[in-house]
């Protein structure tokens, strides 16, 4: 069996993820090797026997590869340039580290992906910097806008955007992020020569030639349902964050953010309107302190990328400027509000702010240059700047 065949009976042979195959494989062992153990039941090879035994006899490892490689597609694995090694050992490597507090990162399938089915662009230039965007398939108007608001950042700056190509949120995600120019990774919970669901046929034709389809389920597996849960723990590990944009109080979403904990990632959620059940998940995740509230994908940015790269304030400041009136000084704004709609002297501006008729003057002198006030004689009334 060639190598790449190996990895392919691996693939299907063993459902992944698989706790015990890492370990094998961590110890030196070859995936030929491994392969050949389970397939002649050799003992060596520990529970991956019992683990097995429904599959071992089928080797369907050259008709995988060929189906793979039917539609554009290729078997990545631990041996290739592609494979995201980075950010998987990051993933996993802090979930076996024990400095998660979350029981998920103890659990049997938190671990690697063993080998992954792709579609599309390099996989590992892909997961550089990347983020996560899911929520609820029964998305409101208000999710669609948000994740409208959030896209042109994301594309701005070259991150891509990972979800897992459900309808909903995920579907927007990913569609916003091709509107914008951006990449996108769609992880899928089945084989990738099906498409599921069926109405993103077209919108996983376009991920595939601006991003990635992946997967780690070999061509033809069906979508059941522990796939989706298996597939929401890779969407949170090939990203350095995960935000949800909507997502109800039970919502499957809820598990990729729980994922992103247990494997270190930062996470995130966008509030929603306080009557919106679609939104009550993300309002107890961070009432609870289990994700930060952001707002704008520049908030997404400052959480995700080095301290200081991203002022969020001052271009919020640049976005949101005060108004003349309102970055006046306590002292200013006496003097301002002092002013009727008639010109008036120094005098009596000074004994209406309960200012020495000095200070007022040199205020005025000030508000002037700025236009708040104009000078009309003698007397002062107020500028155009402030509406007057």
């Amino acid at each position: 069996m060639k190598r790449i065949e190996a990895w392919a009976y691996l693939s299907r042979t063993i459902e992944g993820p698989n706790r015990h195959l890492q370990r094998l494989l961590a110890d030196g062992r070859e995936p030929e090797a491994i392969a050949q153990g389970i397939a002649r039941r050799e003992v060596w090879i520990g529970h991956l026997l019992a683990q097995t035994q429904s599959r071992y006899a089928e080797n369907r490892s050259k008709e995988d590869l060929a189906a793979i490689n039917a539609i554009g597609g290729r078997l990545v694995t631990p041996d290739d340039a592609e494979w995201p090694r980075e950010v998987l050992d990051q993933a996993f490597g802090f979930a076996a580290s024990g400095y998660s507090e979350h029981a998920r990162a103890q659990a049997e399938d938190a671990v690697a992906p063993h080998a992954l089915w792709v579609k599309g662009a390099h996989l590992k230039e892909l997961c550089q910097q990347a983020v996560a965007m899911v929520g609820t398939r029964a998305m409101t108007q208000y999710g669609k806008e948000v994740i409208a608001r959030f896209a042109p950042e994301f594309a701005m700056h070259r991150w891509t955007v990972i979800s897992g190509g459900a309808l909903g949120v995920d579907t927007e995600a990913h569609r916003q992020a091709l509107i914008h120019g951006g990449a996108t990774i769609a992880v899928a919970a089945c084989g990738l020569d099906r498409h599921y669901p069926a109405r993103n046929r077209e919108l996983f034709q376009h991920i595939a030639k601006n991003g990635a389809l992946v997967s780690e389920y070999a061509p033809g597996m069906a979508p059941h349902r522990h796939r989706f849960l298996t597939r929401n723990r890779l969407v949170a590990a090939l990203s350095q964050g995960t935000v949800v944009v909507e997502a109800a109080w039970r919502s499957g979403a809820l598990n990729t953010l729980k994922w992103a904990q247990s494997l270190g990632k930062v996470t995130m959620a966008v509030p929603g309107p306080v009557h919106n059940v679609a939104s009550l998940g993300c309002h107890e995740k961070i009432r609870q302190g289990d994700a930060q509230l952001v707002c704008s994908g520049q908030e997404v940015r400052a959480l995700l990328e080095c301290v200081g790269t991203v002022d969020v304030e001052g271009q919020y400041e640049l976005d949101f400027a005060a108004d003349p009136i309102q970055g006046l000084s306590r002292n200013e704004l006496r003097v301002f509000d002092a002013l009727s709609m008639e010109p008036e002297d120094a005098h009596s501006i000074a004994g209406e702010a309960g200012l020495s008729a000095g200070l007022t003057l040199h205020l005025l002198v000030t508000l002037e240059q700025r236009n708040v006030v104009q000078r009309v004689g003698a007397k002062w009334i107020r500028g155009t700047a402030a509406g007057g």
